[in-house]
């Protein structure tokens, strides 16, 4: 059995990794707020932004805290296929719980069947990122801790869209993406703490990339990403449209009928 260690970098990479998170997740629910007060084309293009952010948001934030990772007596490195499907699979599978959300007519069913999905996502892509690391030796893991890793993963996507689509606010989203992006390090370093190595004996170099010819680059564009979307919901309008209220059975001040016309008095003196 081997030496781990998950803080190579001290605390920066898990700070940093909490703030990839936060962000990632803050865009995510504030799109999902968006959809949430529009209808047709406009939620779908809402939800496929919201899918897009959390996703790429928390595969950021693991390979930002594996920076930190390290096994004494061995390189470690990533195979590029299994990488490239760990994003795909954190967009898509959290992607079928924000659109659970958005579409569900039954609220508590919605939030249950929106939370596992996001949060099997969340699990999904971390064990794939794990299976994508190559090394002389192996990973062992402990089933109860991983079983404790995804429970939380699931508590917290449950949590934070049932505090998006409750309260309907800018301080719940916020307030949830914080939240959410502390349960995402916790499901992390959960985890990585699962995770036991073990040595083999060195008989050729290790296939793949290294974090810095293709992890790092990848990290970044998605982080660019991250900040154009921030700016683009910013920018965008915030008025429910017509066709939201409509769906709610609401009326605007606009498509309120108006009300009748009184009749005129009569004249009760007439001219001699």
């Amino acid at each position: 059995m081997d030496t781990t260690s998950h803080l190579g970098s001290g605390w920066l990479t898990p700070a940093l990794s909490y703030v990839v998170a936060c962000a990632g997740a803050a865009i995510g629910l504030r799109c999902t707020l968006r959809a949430l007060a529009t209808t047709g084309a406009g939620r779908r293009n809402w939800l496929l932004t919201a899918s897009a952010a959390i996703g790429s948001g928390i595969w950021t934030m693991h390979f930002v805290a594996m920076s930190g990772f390290a096994v004494d007596g061995t390189e470690l490195r990533y195979d590029v296929p299994l990488t490239l499907l760990g994003l795909l699979v954190a967009v898509l599978v959290t992607g079928l719980g924000v659109f659970a959300v958005g579409y569900g007519r039954h609220r508590g069913l919605a939030l249950l069947t929106g939370g596992l999905t996001t949060g099997l996502g969340i699990a999904a892509m971390h064990f794939l990122g794990m299976a994508a690391l190559r090394m002389h030796g192996g990973l062992r893991y402990d089933p109860a801790t991983v079983a404790l890793s995804v429970l939380i993963a699931v508590g917290a996507a449950t949590g934070a869209l049932w505090a998006v689509v409750t309260i309907r606010s800018v301080a719940a989203a916020t307030a949830a993406s914080l939240v959410m992006g502390l349960a995402v390090s916790c499901m992390h370093y959960t985890g990585m703490a699962a995770v036991h190595a073990y040595l083999e004996p060195v008989r050729a170099g290790l296939d793949g990339a290294g974090p810095m010819e293709f992890v790092f680059p990848l990290a970044v564009g998605i982080g660019s990403f991250l900040f154009l979307t921030a700016a683009f919901v910013a920018l965008s309008p915030t008025t429910p449209s017509r066709a939201a209220h409509r769906e709610a059975g609401e009326l605007t001040i606009e498509e309120f009928p108006p009300a009748p016309a009184r009749p005129a008095p009569e004249r009760h003196r007439r001219a001699a």
